[in-house]
């Protein structure tokens, strides 16, 4: 494989164009919105930047990742010759469905179709295409330049050839390809949605506040962050997608969204996108300090 394109250009899209162009691919970043690769290679520049000044790449390295991305507000355009195709849009249902249906009618028949999806069914997505043993679910995790973990989700028709390809692949960016199956939430959000559902609704239930339910996480159970702070970081709206996607496959209730998460979403507060969460990323409040620790 050398060409890749991307589609998408925001948090996970741009973190994946980098990756790419990090690890020697020509990546074809697309996205309908100029203004959406404008900011998408600004972050790609920033995240660079940063990685200059801790001395863990070179001035030369910056220089050929950049070099390295092309982009596209034409798709058609943009997956012209591809080898692979990592899908990275919004994760709603029926956008991916059009999404690959197009791209299945553009792409050359070779050319695999991989989707970023944190949750939506790789086989239902397959099947609004004519080639479903090339489509394969590519999970990254954010901040996609520093996490090494990849999911690699088969759908019901992957084939055993685009598997090892796939797992191949991601092994040669520097990550750590883990193969799933392909059900609701797949492994990663199986287990840690219900745990991020559960600490709201522990809030929720007034049995203890947000600092002190993040502090016993981490304290108590070691992890790098306390789930509430980590949802802020996924996106509220994010987490609540990936609920529902997981109660509507399973019909099972203990997946049932908290009602505190739904009414924040109505609200708009969204966690760290948004500027508020269940903390508060104002600029009067000095959120860089805390958003930092994300990036």
């Amino acid at each position: 494989m050398k060409t890749i394109a991307v589609i998408g250009a925001g948090t996970m899209g741009n973190g994946i164009a980098h990756v790419f162009a990090q690890n020697g691919f020509q990546v074809h970043l697309i996205d309908i919105a100029q203004a959406s690769l404008d900011k998408g290679l600004a972050t790609i520049t920033k995240n660079l930047d940063r990685m200059l000044s801790k001395a863990s790449i070179t001035e030369d390295d910056k220089e050929s990742t950049l070099s390295n991305i092309s982009t596209f507000t034409n798709v058609k355009e943009g997956v012209l010759k591809v080898d692979l195709v990592v899908e990275a849009a919004t994760e709603n249902l029926d956008l991916k469905l059009r999404i690959f249906k197009d791209l299945d009618e553009v792409c050359d028949t070779n050319t695999i179709l991989a989707t970023n999806t944190s949750s939506i069914s790789i086989t239902q997505i397959a099947a609004a295409t004519q080639r479903p043993e090339n489509v394969i679910g590519m999970h990254f995790m954010n901040p996609v330049p520093i996490m090494k973990l990849v999911e690699i989700i088969r759908g019901y028709s992957t084939s055993d050839e685009v598997t090892k390809t796939i797992m191949e692949l991601s092994a040669k960016l520097g990550k750590t390809p883990t193969e799933v199956n392909d059900y609701p939430g797949f492994v990663a959000n199986r287990i840690l949605m219900p745990m991020i559902n559960e600490a709201i609704e522990t809030l929720y239930n007034g049995v203890a506040g947000v600092q002190e339910i993040d502090t016993v996480m981490k304290l108590g159970m070691a992890h790098p962050m306390g789930p509430l702070q980590l949802a802020d970081f996924i996106g509220l709206d994010v987490c609540l997608s990936i609920l529902n996607v997981m109660y509507d496959g399973f019909k099972n209730p203990k997946y049932a969204p908290c009602p505190l998460l739904v009414n924040m979403v109505m609200a708009g507060k969204l966690g760290v996108k948004s500027g508020e969460g269940f903390y508060d990323y104002s600029e009067s409040r000095k959120a860089e300090k805390v958003s930092k620790q994300f990036t």
